[in-house]
């Protein structure tokens, strides 16, 4: 089921380069969807909607709207990698936000998570088809990694306050936010086509809500080192599928910084669990 959530999370990239609508629309539209899918397959989502719940779905939602419109206009690879340098984050803000010191060796995983987050910004990366706009779109990604390591501390907050099973109704609160905050943007819609439905059909029904349901479920029987290193298939695949349907192929800076970012977060994981 951890394998399942990681292989339709790693598909977000090429669906939404599949869809001619704008990184607004597809952003408000994918996470309504994925709202009322949510709130339906998820019992618990319609629960525990305290303040906290909504403080951790503001910064969910920001991870959700920054990937969709960071991946209309850099390439796929560039996004997930630099969104999962998420972890970074944490190490800089656990001390500040949850009280947490940090140790020696985290100093280690920054420097070396920095290092592989700047080549990303090496070289000139062309505009194609499939990123117009690669720089601003590396800074919005980079931006919702800051965003996705405020859920994942707003997350631990929640399971502090012995409220860990609000994690449903942050995730279906953050979606609603999503929706409703950049719906201004997304309307009017102007042309579509059955395909562009289809796909975002596909990110808010399955490449979310689905995979969401698959993870929590598969999470109660997999211990947290190993769910994390089969979530790591996400943004390996992610590339892959976003070359084999748009033939969009990164910078190998790119491929060597998410390497680094990549290798530098399941080391960590496996230091820590010792």
């Amino acid at each position: 089921m951890v394998l399942a959530a990681a292989l339709l999370f790693s598909t977000g990239g090429a669906a939404v380069k599949a869809c001619s609508l704008s990184g607004w629309q597809i952003a408000s539209f994918r996470s309504g969807l994925a709202a009322l899918a949510l709130l339906a397959l998820i019992p618990a989502a319609r629960r525990r909607w305290t303040r906290l719940t909504w403080a951790v779905g503001l910064a969910y939602a920001g991870t959700m709207v920054l990937y969709v419109v960071a991946n209309k206009m850099t390439t796929a690879a560039n996004t997930i990698f630099l969104q999962d340098t998420a972890p970074l984050y944490i190490l800089v803000l656990s001390p500040l936000l949850l009280g947490e010191p940090g140790r020696r060796r985290d100093l280690i995983f920054m420097l070396i998570l920095a290092a592989g987050m700047s080549l990303f910004f090496v070289g000139a990366q062309p505009a194609t088809a499939t990123a117009p706009r690669p720089m601003l779109g590396n800074v919005l990604a980079l931006c919702a990694g800051v965003c996705w390591a405020l859920t994942l501390i707003g997350l631990r907050q929640l399971g502090r306050t012995g409220r860990g099973d609000g994690a449903p109704a942050a995730v279906a609160c953050g979606n609603v936010i999503a929706c409703l905050a950049v719906l201004p943007l997304a309307l009017p819609i102007g042309a579509s086509t059955t395909g562009d439905w289809a796909a975002i059909i596909f990110l808010g029904v399955f490449q979310i809500a689905l995979a969401y349901v698959f993870l929590t479920r598969g999470m109660r029987r997999v211990p947290a080192l190993e769910a994390s290193l089969l979530l790591l298939v996400e943004p390996v695949l992610n590339p892959i599928w976003a070359f084999f349907a748009h033939r969009e192929v990164p910078t190998s800076w790119a491929m060597l910084g998410g390497a680094i970012v990549l290798g530098t977060t399941a080391v960590k994981a496996l230091v820590d669990e010792r």
